[in-house]
C-alpha cells in the first residue's frame, strides 16, 4: 500500500474519505426522509388487482394475458414474469430494449444515451472475446455497432425534436 511521505497528505485524505462518508450518509436520510407519492388508484381498485383472478395485463399495451404466457399476443413484447432469467427469452427482452433504442420515442437524457452506448460496448468486447480475434467476424460486429449507434442517435435526436411521427403502414 502506498503511504504519504507527507502527514499532511495522509491528514488530507483522512479528511476527504470523512467528508464521503458524511455526504453519502446525508444522501440515504434524504432518501428515507423524502414523502412517499400517493398510490394512483383507490381501496377498491387496489383490491381487484390483489384478487388471484385478476388477470396479468401487458406493460406495453396493457393486453390483458393468459397465465404463463412469454409474449404478448398482441404486440408481441415479452411479458412472463421470469423471462429475463431464462437464457433463451432473455435474448428476445434483450433485443426489445435495442430495438426500443432505435424505433421508440426516448426521453432527451443523457443517462438514457450514455446506458445504451454502454450497453452496445459491452455486446462489443463479448464478441470480440468469442471470436478469438477473426478479423472478419469482427469487422461484422463493428460494422453492425456503427449501424445500431447512428440509428441510436438519429432516434435520439428525432426523439429530441418533438416532431410526430409518419403514420407507419
Amino acid at each position: 500500500m502506498l503511504m504519504p511521505n507527507d502527514p499532511n497528505l495522509l491528514i488530507a485524505g483522512v479528511a476527504i474519505a470523512g467528508l464521503v462518508l458524511i455526504a453519502f450518509w446525508r444522501v440515504i436520510v434524504w432518501v428515507r426522509e423524502a414523502p412517499l407519492k400517493p398510490d394512483p388508484w383507490d381501496a377498491e381498485v387496489e383490491q381487484q388487482l390483489q384478487e388471484p383472478a385478476t388477470p396479468e395485463a401487458c406493460p406495453h399495451c396493457s393486453t390483458p394475458q393468459s397465465p404463463g404466457a412469454w409474449f404478448c399476443p398482441h404486440c408481441g413484447r415479452a411479458v412472463g414474469p421470469y423471462n429475463n432469467l431464462m437464457p433463451y427469452v432473455l435474448v428476445f427482452s434483450e433485443g426489445e430494449v435495442l430495438r426500443n433504442g432505435t424505433q421508440d420515442r426516448l426521453r432527451k437524457s443523457p443517462v438514457i444515451l450514455i446506458g445504451y452506448l454502454l450497453i452496445s460496448f459491452n455486446f462489443l468486447v463479448a464478441a470480440t472475446a468469442l471470436t478469438q480475434t477473426s478479423v472478419i467476424f469482427s469487422l461484422v460486429i463493428l460494422g453492425s455497432l456503427l449501424t445500431f449507434w447512428y440509428s441510436l442517435l438519429k432516434n435520439f435526436t428525432r426523439s429530441a425534436s418533438g416532431k410526430p411521427d409518419a403514420p407507419s403502414a
